[in-house]
């Protein structure tokens, strides 16, 4: 199961680098995450300061 970044997203980008597969990327004024790149790692999810990102 993929993790998905929710509305919450202030755009920092601290997510970004911290994923392994280079699943996230930036969209309009928000992160997205590429599902079928994800590995359910959840590195993104650990780095977040507003909790934006969950599993899908």
């Amino acid at each position: 199961m993929a993790y998905k970044i929710t509305d919450a997203c202030v755009n920092c980008g601290a997510c970004e680098g911290e994923c392994p597969v280079s699943a996230i990327s930036e969209a309009e004024s928000a992160r997205v995450i590429e599902a079928s790149t994800c590995i359910d790692c959840g590195s993104c999810a650990g780095v977040c300061p507003t909790e934006a990102i969950e599993q899908a």
